[in-house]
C-alpha cells in the first residue's frame, strides 16, 4: 500500500521537472522568434525566410505554450490549463511534423517528436491527476 502514494510523488515530481524544462524551452524559444531579425533565423532556418509571418505566429504559440506548462500549476489558479497548454502545444509540435515532412525536411524533425512525446507525457500526466481528483 505505500508503493502507491510513493509512485504517485514519483510520478509529480517527474512530471514539474518536464514541465520546468519545456516551459524553459518554449519560452525561449518563443522569445526568439518574435524578437530574432528574420534574416538572422532564417540563416538557421531557411523557412523561417520564406514564411516570416509563420514564425511570429509560432513564436507567439511558443510562448504562450510554455506559460501555460508551468503558470497554472504554479500559482494554483485553473491548473486545468496546464492540460489544455500541453494539448496545444502537442498540435503545435504536430503541425511542424507535417510542415517539415511536406517540405522535404524530414530531417529536421527528430527534435519535434521528442518535444510531442514530452507534452503528452504531461497533457497524460496532468490530465490523469485531474480525473483522479474528480
Amino acid at each position: 500500500m505505500t508503493s502507491q502514494p510513493k509512485k504517485s510523488k514519483t510520478l509529480h515530481i517527474i512530471l514539474w521537472i518536464t514541465q520546468a524544462l519545456l516551459a524553459i524551452l518554449f519560452i525561449g524559444t518563443g522569445i526568439f522568434k518574435l524578437v530574432t531579425p528574420v534574416p538572422t533565423i532564417a540563416g538557421l532556418w531557411p523557412w523561417a525566410g520564406e514564411y516570416p509571418n509563420l514564425l511570429r505566429i509560432t513564436g507567439v504559440f511558443d510562448l504562450g505554450g510554455g506559460i501555460g506548462l508551468i503558470l497554472p500549476a504554479l500559482t494554483g489558479i485553473k491548473p486545468g490549463l496546464t492540460i489544455w497548454a500541453a494539448l496545444g502545444c502537442a498540435v503545435l509540435q504536430l503541425s511542424a511534423i507535417v510542415f517539415h515532412f511536406s517540405r522535404g525536411e524530414a530531417a529536421n524533425t527528430p527534435f519535434n517528436f521528442v518535444m510531442l512525446a514530452l507534452v503528452l507525457f504531461v497533457f497524460w500526466g496532468r490530465g490523469m491527476k485531474a480525473r483522479s481528483n474528480r
